[in-house]
């Protein structure tokens, strides 16, 4: 891997679920309600196909709704179960090295930002529970667009909702797709090691990867400045 002459971020932006925050809550929810808990990897993964196909024939849901779609057509759990469920997101809190690793950031001048397509709520409640939020200069949800990553539009959204370039702005996920679609936008990419154990190979490579995130930080930050 190459940092394919990239410099140093101005901005780090953090994708949320899995990435910075822990689905534990999630998937003890469901188990209260019957289901092996193993079954979230696969709802999680069908609610991203939702949201990914409703984006490419040009329609738009919410994360929410795709994910209790999702879990009814994984569980068949009536509704209200299915929205009692959703609601567990609202009690995620950060994996252990977001602290340290936004800690970093802070006292190397760099901002930091969360970029989901995920329920508005759900990253501020977070931060706040793991006692980060001011670390965090801002929350984005792109349903403020009604766009779903990986399309670039939404990368391009946050950078300029930062006042940034593209090319100024690093995307930071657990997910390969993710990672694919902020580099294509332009943006300095990182993944980390969360459910997967390696980038996509048919994917090209992200800019920095690590183990941490406190890992994928030093990378960034080891970046040449512009």
């Amino acid at each position: 891997m190459t940092s394919g002459g990239r410099t140093r971020p101005d901005v780090v932006a953090f994708d949320v679920n899995e990435t910075l925050l822990d689905l534990a809550p999630v998937q003890a929810a469901m188990v209260e309600r019957g289901q092996p808990g193993h079954l979230l990897a696969t709802v999680f993964s069908r609610t991203l196909v939702t949201g990914f196909a409703a984006a490419t024939v040009g329609t738009w849901c919410r994360f929410r709704d795709a994910f209790e779609a999702s879990l009814a057509q994984v569980t068949g759990l009536p509704a209200a179960e299915c929205s009692a469920v959703a609601d567990a997101f609202m009690e995620l809190s950060p994996h252990p090295d977001v602290e340290p690793a936004l800690r970093r950031l802070a006292e190397g001048g760099v901002r930091a930002v969360t970029l989901s397509h995920g329920s508005p709520g759900v990253a501020e409640a977070g931060l706040s529970r793991g006692g980060v939020t001011p670390l965090v200069e801002r929350t984005l949800s792109t349903e403020s667009i009604r766009a779903w990553k990986p399309n670039r539009e939404a990368y391009l959204w946050a950078a300029g909702v930062c006042d940034v370039a593209p090319e100024r702005m690093a995307l930071v996920a657990a997910h390969s797709w993710d990672v694919l679609g902020a580099g294509r936008a332009g943006l300095t990419t990182g993944w980390v090691a969360r459910t997967e154990q390696e980038p996509a190979a048919v994917f090209a490579p992200p800019h920095v990867q690590g183990r941490s995130l406190p890992e994928v930080v030093d990378a960034l930050l080891a970046l040449p400045a512009a």
